[in-house]
């Protein structure tokens, strides 16, 4: 099992910048990507972006692209998200996950791919 936990999250003005962090801990030899999504109430769970662990590939969604920078440490099993430029629409609780199947970093976009997730960090971007 693997234990992924988030932190970071807060309340922030439109423009501004926030970083988000996401612990693994356990089986943490099992993960092959990590990434991160965010959902508001009544819609879907959103992909924001995600990172493959040994080759630190990376994609992102499209409406975050230029603004948000996912990196990893694999000495500390931990995943930050860089978010610069934050607008409203950036509001949401953000989810941590970590995936163990070996597939290219694109299908790492979608959320059925991970295995395991963390509890959410509320991120709040006022105008």
């Amino acid at each position: 099992q693997v234990q992924v936990a988030e932190s970071g999250g807060g309340l922030v003005q439109a423009g501004n910048s926030l970083r988000l962090s996401c612990a693994a801990s356990g089986r943490t030899s099992v993960i092959y990507a990590m990434g991160w999504f965010r959902q508001i109430p009544g819609k879907e769970r959103e992909f924001v972006s995600a990172i493959s662990w040994i080759g630190g590939n990376t994609i992102y969604a499209d409406n975050v692209k230029g603004r948000f920078i996912i990196s990893r440490d694999n000495a500390d099993n931990t995943v930050h998200l860089q978010m610069n430029n934050l607008n409203p629409d950036d509001t949401g609780l953000y989810y941590c996950a970590a995936g163990r199947s070996q597939l290219s970093i694109e299908q790492y976009s979608k959320a059925h791919w991970f295995n395991f997730w963390g509890q959410g960090t509320q991120v709040t971007v006022s105008a």
